[in-house]
């Protein structure tokens, strides 16, 4: 019986270090790639550029998030007296129809902000997933998506947001991200081929070809970690390009001009010609605004090229 008991004992001691194996395996996967971020976050920060851009970037995302606190007014609120310049109960004034500026500046960050972010993350996604797949399969199916990616590029953006947008006009925030996602997806998609096709041939590739991985697992698991950098870059310059896009198609009136955002401020004060009222804060302010998310995310750029190229890292 004791022996019985003893190999029992044993028995579920295996099982549970069997059990406890992959949780440890996962344990250290999360410890590393957690480790791998901090030192990739750390070189961005090395970087002044990189560093004012984050901050700045932080801030705009905290006033948009905290915009129901910041904000001293509704910024539909229209029981001010109209076109005032700016005073002590209303810093930047109000506009022709009684708004206050500074309550809508604070909250228009969210929309512009949002569309930037969900933008730039969507079209970096079908880059990623068309650029990998483009570089690495070589089938007619290649030759397809090449014409199809190049047709995108060859055709003006502007006038293609423009025109979809016009066609789908009135359908509010998500018309805007579908059209800058349109737009904005080709360019990454053609840069991301280009390295993949570089790291088509390293050894480490062609080994995970020979032991019988799957393309999707050679293409998710062997080339994309090595080209995370580039993404990263990919995806700031494609939420910039978002950033802009959105405020331009809101200010040509191709928006829902009932919502508050940094471009809609923007085509109401044109409409109001705020220019010949004197009342130039009113396209000053949310143009500074959209300069400066933009202008955030540029200079963050500069801290992820030298996380991609270790010559900048060597140099300094």
């Amino acid at each position: 019986m004791a022996t019985e008991t003893m190999s029992t004992q044993s028995s579920a001691q295996q099982q549970g270090g069997k059990k406890n194996a992959p949780d440890s395996v996962n344990d250290s996967a999360l410890m590393r790639a957690l480790r791998l971020v901090g030192r990739s976050f750390a070189t961005v920060w090395s970087v002044p550029k990189a560093r004012f851009g984050l901050i700045l970037l932080g801030l705009i995302i905290l006033m948009a998030i905290f915009a129901p606190l910041l904000s001293p007014y509704d910024p539909k609120a229209s029981d001010f007296e109209a076109s005032l310049g700016p005073n002590a109960e209303h810093w930047l004034g109000t506009t022709g129809n009684g708004q206050d500026v500074l309550s809508q500046l604070i909250w228009g960050s969210r929309i512009s902000v949002f569309v930037a972010l969900c933008a730039g993350l969507l079209s970096t996604a079908i880059a990623v997933i068309v650029g990998l797949s483009w570089g690495y399969i070589r089938s007619f199916a290649g030759e397809f998506v090449g014409f199809i990616v190049n047709l995108f590029l060859v055709i003006p953006s502007l006038p293609l947001m423009i025109v979809v947008a016009a066609y789908l006009q009135n359908g509010g925030l998500g018309v805007i991200i579908l059209v800058v996602v349109l737009t904005g997806w080709a360019w990454g998609s053609r840069v991301l081929r280009s390295q993949t096709q570089t790291l088509r041939s390293r050894d480490f590739v062609t080994a995970a070809a020979f032991s019988g991985d799957s393309s999707a697992r050679i293409i998710f698991h062997e080339i994309f970690p090595n080209m995370l950098s580039l993404i990263i870059n990919n995806f700031f310059g494609a939420a910039t390009a978002a950033a802009l896009a959105e405020a331009g198609l809101e200010f040509l009136g191709l928006g829902d001009s009932t919502t508050v955002s940094w471009g809609t401020m923007l085509y109401w004060a044109q409409n109001n010609n705020v220019l010949l009222t004197g009342q130039w804060v009113l396209l000053f302010a949310p143009g500074l605004m959209i300069a400066l998310l933009a202008v955030s995310m540029t200079f963050i750029n500069f801290g992820v090229d030298r996380l991609s190229n270790p010559r900048l890292r060597e140099g300094n």
